[in-house]
């Protein structure tokens, strides 16, 4: 039916692909293996996806540390406890509400906060948290640009004209000051609609603002590669076998979505991180007591001079974290296709 690969890259950027590999390119190989290939020499991209996924699996272990290490949860407070530093007794939360520092150690290994409460455990439940909060609201954020961006790029006419303008007034406001004000007005009064209802401190709440707010940073790029797809032989071909819209869309155009689809993902994720911080940090987000790295810097900002750690450690874990998916997002963007140009702005 189709008189070109469904593979996701273009008939252009196969042989692109192709002049640029030059005699290293073998035989038989498809442009997915090329893709690996590059990617795999891209040493600083491998490197900073480990770190990610390290990352991940001390967050996934919390429980863990948590249970058999520190012995603590993540919300116990030890305000009248003690703890034994270098053989001498010293209190977790002094007299004077100056919590104990970095002990590197079993208990407390990374200090307390002014509640008493292990920072050590707290990040990696919030870690926890944020990452859940932004893997979801990413995912989310991708399947409705893939819906959006291919009803409004393939259909065209009154279906394009009714979605745009959506995206645009989304697009229009900061992604920040747009989720912050939603975050506000959803945390007060929750969400209620249809059937669908979600208390003010639901998690799910940051997921769908995240996942809302983005989804014209994605969708309109998809639309656009849609609408060029739209016009390709092997579309027209399909059209004139008798295949139906939906039956066009996903074997013909979907596949060929899928290099971009691929590159924006963990962009979006470091993205979604960096937005349910700062949704956290102004209290739009997960709510305290409940731990995430926003409100661990929330929280330690009020202390920054009696205990810098409170805030030093979350926001370090927050930057490598999202500088981790940026550094391997730019790479598979340039082993998937070199000319793209895919960024994601606030």
């Amino acid at each position: 039916m189709a008189t070109e690969p469904v593979t996701g890259f273009s008939s252009d950027a196969l042989g692109d692909i192709a002049r640029r590999e030059g005699p290293e390119r073998r035989a038989g190989q498809g442009p997915w293996q090329i893709a690996y290939r590059r990617l795999r020499r891209n040493r600083v991209a491998l490197v900073f996806g480990a770190l990610f996924l390290v990352i991940t699996a001390l967050c996934v272990a919390a429980p863990l540390w948590a249970n058999s290490v520190a012995d603590t949860g993540p919300l116990k407070n030890h305000l009248t406890d003690k703890v034994t530093v270098d053989g001498k007794q010293a209190d977790v939360v002094a007299p004077d509400g100056v919590p104990i520092g970095p002990t590197y150690q079993r208990e407390f290994f990374l200090g307390a906060d002014g509640n008493g409460r292990d920072i050590a455990v707290r990040l990696l439940y919030g870690g926890r948290n944020s990452l859940l909060i932004g893997v979801a609201a990413a995912l989310i954020t991708a399947l409705l640009s893939v819906i959006v961006g291919t009803l409004a790029g393939y259909f065209r006419g009154w279906v394009d004209a009714v979605i745009s303008p959506v995206l645009e007034v989304i697009w229009a406001y900061p992604a920040i000051l747009l989720g912050v004000a939603l975050g506000t007005a959803l945390s007060l009064g929750g969400l209620d609609v249809g059937p669908i209802h979600l208390d003010g401190d639901s998690k799910l709440i940051p997921v769908v603002i995240i996942a809302v707010v983005y989804v014209p940073y994605m969708a309109r790029p998809l639309r656009g590669q849609v609408l060029a797809l739209r016009e390709k032989e092997f579309v027209e071909a399909a059209e004139a076998q008798g295949a139906s819209s939906l039956r066009i869309m996903a074997s013909e155009i979907l596949p060929n979505l899928s290099s971009t689809i691929i590159v924006f993902l963990p962009l979006m994720i470091a993205n979604a991180i960096l937005l349910e911080a700062a949704l956290s940090f102004v209290g739009a987000g997960i709510r305290p007591p409940e731990p995430s790295w926003g409100t661990m810097i929330s929280e330690g900002v009020k202390t920054i001079v009696t205990g810098p750690h409170l805030t030093i450690v979350p926001g370090l874990m927050l930057v490598l974290t999202v500088l981790a998916l940026n550094v391997f997002g730019d790479g598979v963007r340039d082993a998937v296709d070199p000319r793209a140009k895919v960024r994601v702005e606030h």
